[in-house]
């Protein structure tokens, strides 16, 4: 018998190499090549080509534009992140850790749109009996969908050529297998082979197609980034397992804007939407305590605030520690030595340490001047001004640069309350905000001096 070949497959780009190695050579990835066994090439087609199909070239002009229709899952909050709901063909990949809530944010959707579309649920991780048990925990009306307790992907595909179901759950990808592989399901060769043959019979068919798939420690995709590159939709189910509340966020999305927020409450009935999110990021303090700043961030279309905190305590070894949670330590390095050379305060025989409450992470450069001047308000043990917001990005010439959509992020802090706002002059209204005093300043040590005053 001959001995089967050896290959190593990387899981960032799915390069092959015959020798491992620690860096992959085709992405320069490190620690990404897997061990696998070499499949036989396929002859006369191209495996993994889902979307390829013969057409005759036209002009751009000529190809009809129509506005997508789109599937309301029943859950307000899932189709605000998939940018209104599903579209048939359409393929979503959701990714999360363990007991994150992704089975039951789907089996929950799945039971709403059976009452109107013909909906299947493959399970590769649990048995029909385990689904069943928990949409019967959930008290969930489950007459109308179907259910599929298989790996095989052969299987898979003939029951849905068959059936032609609206909207199909496969849960999850990486337990798939495909008899014209030899690999272990959830090898790179096998998830890839899967999610590209669904994918062409999600364009073909019509078929809504939502993947499930495992994440790393790192919290990326687990298998090859193509992933990524097939699919239509990826969302990211975010959130601590020790907290009842969770996220999930668009990450790319074909048909919608990416960046996109959702938010839920993990309760005992499953997943309950939360229709006020600003209030799960604010703290409630019976008084006014140093070293917290309220900011409005932008969250895709939805504007949301957030409490900053910062703690500044005397360092006691040579080199202080700088703490971030929910936000960028390597650009709190940054906006600390910004705040040393143009405001004249400095933090090097401090620790600082710096938290988003409610775990919500912050990506955008509009934190900046929020951190900053909670960092100030924690060093001089002097709490800022009551019912103040904040938001402006820092430069390292000590401006204060604007943000998008700043009207926005006003209306929404005027409309919980918050009568004062420190904001970049480049985002002041032509007109006022009802209820609200609005300081616009120009540079970082002007805001400082205007919180001392204020």
């Amino acid at each position: 018998m001959a001995r089967e070949k050896i290959i190593y497959s990387c899981t960032e780009c799915g390069g092959q190499v015959a020798k491992w190695q620690g860096q992959c050579p085709h992405c320069t990835a490190w620690n990404t090549l897997v061990e696998s066994l070499a499949e036989p090439v396929a002859s006369g087609k191209n495996r993994y080509s889902p979307l390829a199909v013969t057409s005759r070239m036209q002009t751009l002009e000529e190809v009809g534009a129509e506005e997508l229709p789109r599937i309301q899952t029943g859950m307000a909050e899932f189709d605000r992140v998939l940018g209104g709901g599903l579209v048939s063909g359409g393929v979503v990949l959701i990714g999360g850790d363990p007991g994150i809530g992704k089975s039951t944010l789907l089996l929950q959707a799945l039971t709403c749109l059976a009452a109107h579309k013909k909906v299947l649920y493959v399970s590769g991780e649990e048995s029909a009996g385990q689904i069943a048990l928990r949409a019967r925990r959930l008290s969930l009306d489950a007459r109308g969908m179907y259910l599929l307790a298989e790996i095989q992907l052969e299987k898979i595909q003939s029951l849905i050529q068959q059936e032609k179901p609206d909207v199909v759950v496969i849960d999850s990808i990486q337990t798939l297998y495909s008899e014209n592989l030899t690999s272990a399901p959830g090898s790179v060769g096998q998830v890839r082979e899967s999610a590209a043959q669904l994918t062409r019979i999600a364009k073909s068919a019509a078929v809504t197609m939502i993947l499930v798939g495992h994440v790393t420690k790192d919290g990326s995709l687990a298998g090859p980034r193509v992933l990524e590159h097939i699919v239509d939709t990826v969302l990211y189910f975010e959130g601590d397992t020790h907290s009842s509340f969770r996220l999930i966020r668009a990450f790319k999305n074909r048909f919608g804007a990416v960046n996109e927020l959702g938010v839920f409450a993990m309760t005992e009935k499953g997943l309950r939407e939360v229709s006020n999110p600003s209030a799960l990021f604010l703290s409630q303090h019976g008084a006014q305590v140093a070293g917290s700043c309220v900011m409005v961030t932008q969250e895709g279309t939805r504007p949301l605030l957030v409490e900053i905190q910062a703690l500044l305590d005397d360092a006691h070894s040579p080199s202080p520690r700088r703490l971030s949670l929910g936000l960028e330590q390597n650009r709190l390095a940054m906006l600390l030595a910004v705040l040393h050379r143009h405001a004249g305060i400095a933090c090097f025989d401090q620790d600082v340490f710096i938290n988003a409450v409610g775990g919500v992470k912050i990506t955008e450069p509009g934190a900046d001047l929020p951190v900053l001047l909670a960092i100030v308000s924690s060093l001089r043990n002097q709490p800022l001004p009551e019912k103040l917001v904040v938001f402006g990005e820092i430069g390292l010439a000590g401006e204060v640069r604007p943000v998008q959509r700043g009207q926005e992020r006003l209306r929404e802090a005027a409309k919980l309350g918050f009568s004062l706002a420190i904001i970049p002059k480049a985002n002041k209204p032509k007109q006022g905000i009802p209820g609200m005093e609005i300081i616009a300043v120009e540079r970082l040590e002007e805001a400082v001096a205007k919180t001392r005053h204020a």
